[in-house]
C-alpha cells in the first residue's frame, strides 16, 4: 500500500490537477474567502479620523501593535473592521487546550468522540465572543483617550467600535471554519498566512528603498536574502522532521484463519508546538514598552525606566528573555497537545506494543523520554530561527516582516496546504483507479 502511495505521489502532475474538479472548487474557494479577508482589512471603523490614528500609531508600532497589526493583515495601522483579527479566537481555542487538561469534565468531554468536541468548540466560540468583548472596548476607551483620534467620543461611539470590531473578529471565525470545511488547508491559519503574506511586498520595497537610499549597503541586502533563504531551508527541514517509533501488533486469529502480526510507526513532529512559543513570547516581552507607551513616561520611577530600557527590542536581555520564553513555551505547550499516557493507552486498547517496553505505563514513559528530547531539539530550533533575524532587525532596521516568526509562520502553512493539496489529487487518482477497474469488471461480466 505504501509503495502504491508512493507511485501514485510521484506521478501527481498538471493533468490530473486539470481532472480534479472538486479540488479546484475548493482552491477557487479558498482564494475567494481570503480576498473577502483582504478587503475587509481597508473597511475603516466609523467615526475615525485616519490622518490622526496613522500618526499615533506609527510611534507604537514597535511595541505589541506592531505583532497585532502584522497578524491582522495590516488591519490595526488602518483600524479596519477586522483590526482585531482572529487572535482572540486563538487565544480562546488556546485557554479551552488548557483547561481541557486541568479540568476533568472537560477532558472527559474530549474523550467522547465527535459530540464532544462539538461541544468544546461551542465553548471556544463563547469564549472568543468574550475576549474579544473585552479587546473591543479597551480599544474603543483607547481610541478616545488619544488626540483626536475619534471624531465624535461618547458611549454611542464605543457601542458602535465594539459591535463592529467584535461582529469583525466573529465573521472571520465563520469565514476560516467554511475555508477548513469547504476549502484547502486550516482556515484559520490561512487567514494569518494571508495577512503576513499581504505586508511582505512592502517590507521587501522598504528593505530596497532603504538600499537606494544608502541606508542599507548593498552587501547586508545580499546578506539578508541569503539569511531568509537559509532560515526558509532550516524551517522546512524541521518542520518535516520525525521520530517514528516502531509499533508492533500481535499475531491474530479470526474464524478459522491466523492473520501475521503487523507493523506501524508512530510519529512525533520535532516541533510539536508549531509557531505558538514565538507568539506567546514576543507578546509578553513587547507588553511592559507598549503600556508605556500609552503613559506619562515622565511620572515612571528610575527603576521602572531601567527595566524597560533593558527590554528594549534587541538588548541581550531582551534577547536572553525571548530565547527562555520560547523554549519554555515549547515544553508546556507541547505537554498540553501531546498526552504520552492518552496515546499508551490507545496502543493497549488495540493490542499494539513497543519492542522492549511493557503497555501501559512503561510505554508511557518511553514515550514521554523521547518526546522530551525531541522537544528540546525543536525549543533550540525554535530559538535559532526566531533570533537570527531578530539580531538582523536590531542592526540594520529592516522591517518587521521580515523577523524568523513571519516565516515560521508563512512557511509552515504553505507546507500543510500543498500537503493537503497532495491527498486531495491522491484521492481523485484513486478513485479514478477504482472507477476503471469496476467498467472492466462489468465489461467481463457482460
Amino acid at each position: 500500500m505504501a509503495s502504491a502511495a508512493e507511485q501514485l505521489a510521484s506521478n501527481l502532475n498538471f493533468a490530473a490537477f486539470a481532472k480534479a474538479e472538486d479540488l479546484k472548487k475548493r482552491i477557487w474557494f479558498t482564494l475567494g474567502a481570503l480576498l473577502v479577508y483582504r478587503l475587509g482589512t481597508y473597511i475603516p471603523l466609523p467615526g475615525i479620523n485616519p490622518d490622526a490614528f496613522a500618526q499615533a500609531f506609527t510611534q507604537q508600532s514597535g511595541g505589541v501593535l506592531g505583532v497585532f497589526n502584522m497578524f491582522a493583515g495590516g488591519a490595526v495601522e488602518r483600524m479596519a473592521i477586522f483590526a482585531l483579527g482572529i487572535m482572540p479566537y486563538i487565544s480562546a481555542s488556546i485557554i479551552m487546550q488548557l483547561m481541557t487538561s486541568v479540568v476533568p469534565t472537560l477532558e472527559a468531554l474530549k474523550k467522547e468522540g465527535e459530540q464532544g468536541r462539538k461541544i468544546i468548540n461551542q465553548y471556544t466560540r463563547y469564549g472568543t465572543v468574550l475576549l474579544a468583548l473585552v479587546q473591543a472596548y479597551g480599544i474603543a476607551v483607547g481610541l478616545e483617550s488619544g488626540s483626536g483620534i475619534v471624531t465624535d467620543p461618547g458611549l454611542f461611539f464605543r457601542i458602535s467600535a465594539v459591535i463592529t470590531l467584535v461582529g469583525g473578529t466573529m465573521f472571520l471565525m465563520w469565514l476560516g471554519e467554511q475555508i477548513t470545511a469547504r476549502g484547502i488547508g486550516n482556515g484559520i491559519s490561512l487567514i494569518i498566512f494571508a495577512g503576513i503574506v499581504a505586508g511582505m511586498p512592502g517590507a521587501i520595497g522598504g528593505t530596497l528603498e532603504l538600499g537606494r537610499t544608502g541606508a542599507l549597503s548593498t552587501g547586508l541586502i545580499l546578506a539578508i536574502i541569503v539569511l531568509a533563504v537559509v532560515v526558509v531551508a532550516i524551517i522546512v527541514f524541521f518542520e518535516r522532521a520525525q521520530r517514528r517509533l516502531l509499533i508492533q501488533y500481535p499475531k491474530r486469529q479470526v474464524g478459522n484463519r491466523m492473520f501475521q502480526g503487523d507493523t506501524s510507526h508512530l510519529p512525533l513532529k520535532l516541533n510539536t508546538s508549531g509557531v505558538i512559543p514565538p507568539i506567546f513570547a514576543s507578546s509578553l516581552l513587547l507588553l511592559p514598552a507598549t503600556i508605556a507607551g500609552f503613559s506619562d513616561t515622565s511620572t515612571l520611577p528610575a527603576w521602572a525606566g531601567t527595566i524597560l530600557a533593558a527590554l528594549g527590542n534587541g538588548q541581550p536581555i531582551y534577547m536572553i528573555l525571548y530565547a527562555a520564553l520560547i523554549a519554555f513555551f515549547a515544553f508546556f505547550y507541547t505537554a498540553v497537545v501531546f498526552n504520552p499516557k492518552d496515546t499508551a493507552d490507545q496502543l493497549k486498547k488495540h493490542s499494539g506494543f513497543i519492542p522492549g517496553y511493557r503497555p501501559g505505563e512503561r510505554t508511557a514513559e518511553y514515550i514521554d523520554y523521547v518526546l522530551t528530547r525531541i522537544t528540546a531539539i525543536g525549543a533550540v530550533y525554535l530559538v535559532a530561527v526566531c533570533l537570527l533575524p531578530e539580531f538582523m532587525i536590531s542592526a540594520t532596521g529592516i522591517p518587521f516582516y521580515l523577523g524568523g516568526t513571519s516565516l515560521l509562520i508563512v512557511v509552515s502553512v504553505t507546507l500543510d496546504t500543498v500537503a493537503q493539496i497532495q491527498g486531495h489529487l491522491i484521492a481523485h487518482q484513486y478513485e479514478g483507479l477504482i472507477k476503471k477497474s469496476k467498467l472492466r469488471g462489468g465489461k467481463r461480466g457482460r
